[in-house]
């Protein structure tokens, strides 16, 4: 299938952008894969981001309700219309506003991972089977104590259930990546803990990632002025949460979470 996907591109006059991460999936497998793993029936509407030739979009489209299909390509947008069963609006993904969708399925460019997969999670929807760079991926699915535990691993698992399905070789695509890449499957939920005030939640997740070396209490004295509150306060926020001689890289997104509700009350005090 590969030569296929090289002539499609050759015809379109399309050399694929390694700035835009444009990389076309050319193994067959891996879409059927991605599309058993999202359970499609037509009581779905589906979207997809990047839909690129239509590999995927071609094995959505018979078993979803309905498919919209998002592409930044022009080209690409008018080699798509009139070859699959779906709505293709040609667009800027982080700009065009997502229609009402239940499921989402795409491979989505590597550029734009972090942006779009937040944009994602403002929406209700009930899941998704998403491709990312493996180490991507696996940040998402990070647990406290890893080194691929970050500020997207929180930040990811405060909104969603997320579960790391399978790993993609680089020769599943064309041109072939530098790294491979990975399935993720992400089911928007609420925490199983309360967060007084997300923007509070939000801020300390940023800046105790920023310095995750650092013990707790050291972070929130440096960044006082970040946090909104005096040095004074922030040195008692982080004695009172009993974690200022742990590191953030330590805290489970529930203990984050009480840290910031003492963040927020210190503000409002």
């Amino acid at each position: 299938m590969g030569g296929s996907v090289k002539e499609d591109l050759a015809s379109l006059g399309i050399r694929p952008s390694k700035r835009f991460g444009q990389h076309f999936l050319v193994d067959e497998s891996v879409a059927h894969r991605q599309v058993y793993y999202a359970k499609l029936s037509k009581s779905d509407t589906v979207l997809e981001i990047g839909p690129g030739l239509g590999t995927l979009t071609r094995l959505i489209a018979p078993k979803a309700g309905r498919l919209v299909a998002i592409e930044s390509d022009r080209r690409l947008c008018g080699h798509l219309s009139g070859k699959v069963d779906a709505e293709i609006i040609c667009g800027d993904a982080l700009d065009v506003p997502f229609p009402e969708f239940n499921k989402v399925v795409a491979n989505l460019p590597y550029s734009i991972s972090s942006p779009i997969t937040f944009k994602l999670l403002e929406h209700d929807f009930e899941v998704g089977i998403l491709m990312y760079q493996l180490e991507f991926a696996e940040r998402m699915v990070a647990r406290p104590g890893t080194k691929d535990y970050s500020r997207l691993s929180v930040m990811a698992q405060h909104r969603a259930a997320i579960e790391f399905m399978e790993k993609v070789p680089r020769t599943a695509f064309h041109p072939q990546p530098a790294v491979d890449s990975a399935i993720i499957k992400v089911a928007p939920r609420k925490p199983g803990y309360e967060v007084a005030d997300e923007r509070a939640f939000e801020a300390i997740v940023r800046v105790l990632f920023s310095h995750r070396r650092k013990k707790i209490r050291t972070t929130m004295c440096l960044c006082s002025r970040e946090l909104r509150v005096s040095k004074e306060t922030a040195e008692r926020v982080a004695e009172e949460s009993g974690y200022a001689d742990a590191r953030v890289e330590t805290l489970e997104p529930s203990e984050l979470a009480a840290l910031s509700n003492l963040l927020h009350e210190a503000r409002s005090g």
